[in-house]
This record gives C-alpha cells, structure tokens and sequence, in this order.
C-alpha cells in the first residue's frame, strides 16, 4: 500500500465525517497543532509551518464543508402564519387593469 498525500487526504475527510470519530480527529489535530513533535519541526524556517498550515486548512475546509451541510439538512423555519395552528390563509383577488402606453 503507497502512502499517498492523497490517501491521507481521503482517510482525514472520511473519518471527519463520521460523527463516532469526529471529535477524536479535531482534537487530534489541535494536540498535533499544539505539539512540539512534527513531521518537519516547526524550528525550521517556512517549512516547519507548511504542514500545520496544511492541516489547518484541511480542519477549516472540512468543518465549514460539515457546517454547511448540516445548515442546508435543516428544516427550514415557517413564517408565523403557516405555523399559527387553527388560522387560516386568506387569499384575495384583485383585479388587473392594463394601462395603455400613449
């Protein structure tokens, strides 16, 4: 099995997106954010950076994408006439009249 960017990339959203390991992931990713202990260490100038800003970017991607979904399954709320039990939609008529151009 190669071990690809693509893969992790893969493996990370997956396993974001499972409301049993969510939390274990996000946290995951803080503590690694937070951890002196990296791929390439942050002492480094400019590449110790990249991989967290990678990740970073990569959480935000994914729990905005995850927010956004969530916002879009939702019910969305009715107006106070629709919701009102017992009141009854009136409709009225109205008649057009055409107005001549001159």
């Amino acid at each position: 099995m190669a071990l690809s960017p693509k893969a992790l990339y893969d493996w990370y959203r997956n396993t974001l997106r499972n409301p049993k390991y969510r939390w274990w992931i996000i946290l995951a990713t803080l503590a690694y954010l937070v951890s002196p202990i990296d791929v390439i260490p942050d002492f480094l100038p400019i590449a110790g950076q990249i991989d967290d800003l990678m990740l970073v970017s990569l959480l935000i991607a994914e729990l905005s994408q995850l927010a956004l979904d969530f916002y879009q399954k939702r019910p969305q709320k009715r107006s106070t006439d629709e919701s009102t039990p017992g009141k009854a939609k009136t409709t009225v008529d109205i008649p057009s009249v055409s107005v001549d151009e001159r």
